[in-house]
């Protein structure tokens, strides 16, 4: 039964080398060691798959800190079903969490409710705040690239008998600029 190391920093200025330190000090196998430089949000991170590939039954997982591993509980419990799946454990070194004792599970799944509670906060305080900006008449989104005038000279070109092609070429604006800015002058 062997160790298997998983770390990862958010850029490349970062370094990996106290993480890297801990589990060599731990004895695991520098060729059992997986690392990357990766945001933890991206979904696509080649060596946390090669790391779970190599894990076997009855080895441990070892990671330092549990957003080293995923950022949001649910990509949190996916993995942990994943090692679980193939009889592999985890252990956070820093947060003192093994997933082979029940303590350690019962643990794991706290935190994993708290940082879900703590992500639905966030997302309703993030709406409230929306709310609030669109009141006091705050506008999202990009700003529309026809202004009136352009908008003007547009439906003046078509009325004409210009092709929108030629319009496009004329304004710079796309294809669907140019016909939001007709579309527009239809609903009038």
């Amino acid at each position: 039964m062997a160790s298997v190391a998983y770390i990862r920093v958010s850029s490349v200025g970062q370094s990996l080398e106290v993480q890297r330190d801990k589990m060599l000090d731990l004895g695991i196998q520098h060729d059992h060691i997986f690392e990357e430089k990766r945001s933890g949000v991206d979904s696509n991170r080649p060596a946390l798959k090669d790391a779970l590939r190599f894990a076997r039954k009855g080895d441990t997982f070892v990671i330092t800190k549990i957003d080293r591993l995923a950022r949001s509980a649910t990509d949190l419990l996916s993995i942990v079903r994943q090692l679980q799946g193939k009889g592999v454990e985890l252990q956070v070194l820093d947060q003192s969490i093994d997933t082979s004792t029940p303590a350690g599970r019962a643990m794991l799944q706290m935190l994993a409710v708290f940082a879900e509670f703590e992500t639905a906060i966030r997302a309703e305080r993030q709406m409230d705040g929306i709310a609030k900006a669109k009141e006091k008449g705050t506008k999202f989104g990009r700003k529309a690239q026809a202004t009136p005038d352009v908008v003007a000279d547009i439906r003046r070109m078509r009325a004409d008998g210009l092709m929108i092609k030629e319009i496009m070429e004329k304004v710079q604006l796309s294809k669907a600029s140019v016909y939001r800015a007709l579309a527009a002058e239809a609903e009038q």
